[in-house]
């Protein structure tokens, strides 16, 4: 390390601070340091874009300098190429990223379009207290719902639904079968407990299951419940904050899904 020249020691300890900065801003949202606006908004994907280029220039540099002087030294050039490489990487993932929350522009999804499972009202409590999202009609254009506003034309005039219907065809109630609602409610609570959710409550009389899915990085937590009818299981995951939830929700609803369905034998 000390042989080592000045501009790739800069490089060496660019790339180590990359990973450090991005812990730190999921980190600090996830025990509340600041915002998940500041945290993932601002510093991950504002600034973050800026702090990978910089990275990436200095590497250039470093680079060029590696292949210009005389002898060339393969570690050198190697350090430089990652340099270069790594925030290429990272950039190519945050335009994955942005363009996956362009195909799921929404945040909450459910089995029954028409008539989505409902919140208790300790759920909606919860909900309130921590500033999430308010729950939107399912039939009413995301352009006249106000964390909407300004979405582009072709958005603006779908409804939940319909993006729903277009986005996760092959989301589906899950019928019950020969299992007894009873069996079903303990289901649904055991395949939520397995998939790590917290404050699972159930409420056999009223047929529904509810827990609180949360993402280990931000922290951020989403709202799911799971009405058992006489007939089949509805399932519904709500984020409690953002506009897209890149996907997180129809995935965690398959998911859930499939997990009852093995343990009531059904498919």
């Amino acid at each position: 390390m000390k042989n080592l020249a000045w501009h790739t020691k800069l490089v060496l300890a660019m790339i180590a601070f990359l990973p450090i900065y991005f812990m730190i801003a999921a980190l600090g949202t996830k025990i509340g340091l600041w915002s998940w606006q500041t945290g993932l908004g601002a510093m991950t994907f504002s600034a973050g874009p800026y702090l990978l280029g910089i990275v990436a220039v200095v590497a250039l540099i470093s680079l060029v300098i590696g292949l210009l002087k005389k002898p060339r030294l393969k570690h050198v050039i190697a350090i430089a190429a990652l340099g270069v490489l790594i925030p290429a990487g990272m950039f190519l993932s945050f335009l994955s990223v942005r363009s996956t929350a362009g195909e799921n522009p929404i945040h909450d999804v459910a089995t029954d379009t028409a008539d989505p499972p409902a919140f208790s009202a300790e759920t909606m409590a919860a909900r309130a207290e921590s500033g999430a999202n308010p729950l939107s009609d399912y039939q009413v254009p995301l352009g006249e719902l106000e964390l909407y506003r300004g979405s582009a034309p072709e958005l603006a005039i779908k409804s939940h639904a319909q993006i729903i219907n277009d986005t996760y065809a092959n989301l589906s109630p899950l019928p019950l079968g020969g299992a007894s609602q009873a069996d079903a409610v303990a289901a649904v609570a055991a395949a939520m407990g397995s998939m790590g959710f917290s404050d699972i409550r159930q409420n056999a009389e009223e047929g529904r299951v509810e827990g609180v899915a949360e993402t280990f990085w931000f922290g951020f937590k989403d709202d799911v419940v799971a009405r058992i009818g006489e007939n089949e299981i509805d399932f519904r995951s709500v984020s409690r904050v953002g506009r897209s939830d890149l996907g997180a929700n129809a995935k965690r609803i398959a998911e859930l899904r499939e997990r009852v369905a093995t343990q009531i034998g059904q498919r």
